[in-house]
């Protein structure tokens, strides 16, 4: 079988992680739409993420956030996005590059993506800014009023149905 220099599996990260940027900007246009709330887990150490110390050493590898009823400030822009949340009745600024996620939940439709942290690092994300009516390149930036909670990892589990179907990828590379 030929060796697939077009990465497949890396183009198909890329597009999924546009599902997870689209379905933010629409929650900072709109707010969340009936009962939608997100569980969004996401690598901590990786390059760009932005948690506190007290966070981090809480959650030094990776951590689960959700977007549901007190979040504010969330703001998306095109290699990341962030968030204000609170915890421990701390608020939190978190800024989470879209190349960090991991996994994408929502459990109100059974909606689940589940991904490979850093898959956009060979420049399959360096085309993704939006074009502006003059051919000019810009981030996209957006804010939302609005509040959302934030739950550890094991409180995300334990949320989650048994009978979730997470799309991964791996089924679908070379081994």
């Amino acid at each position: 079988m030929p060796e697939d220099l077009m990465r497949y599996d890396v183009l198909a990260q890329h597009a999924l992680r546009s599902v997870v940027k689209l379905a933010l900007q629409r929650v900072v246009r709109d707010g969340l739409p009936g009962e939608h709330h997100f569980f969004i887990s996401f690598d901590t150490n990786f390059p760009g993420a932005s948690v506190s110390n007290r966070l981090k050493a809480k959650y030094p590898d990776d951590m689960t956030i959700v977007l549901q009823h007190q979040f504010s400030d969330l703001n998306v822009f095109d290699k990341h996005f962030e968030v204000q949340l609170s915890f421990d009745n701390i608020s939190e600024r978190l800024v989470v590059p879209f190349a960090s996620i991991k996994g994408f939940f929502d459990p109100t439709v059974q909606f689940g993506l589940q991904f490979e942290p850093g898959a956009l690092d060979d420049g399959a994300d360096s085309d993704t800014a939006d074009i502006d009516s003059a051919g000019n390149a810009q981030e996209t930036v957006a804010a939302v009023p609005n509040p959302c909670s934030a739950n550890d990892q094991a409180g995300a589990a334990k949320a989650s149905n048994d009978d979730t179907t997470v799309v991964s990828l791996d089924a679908f590379r070379k081994k």
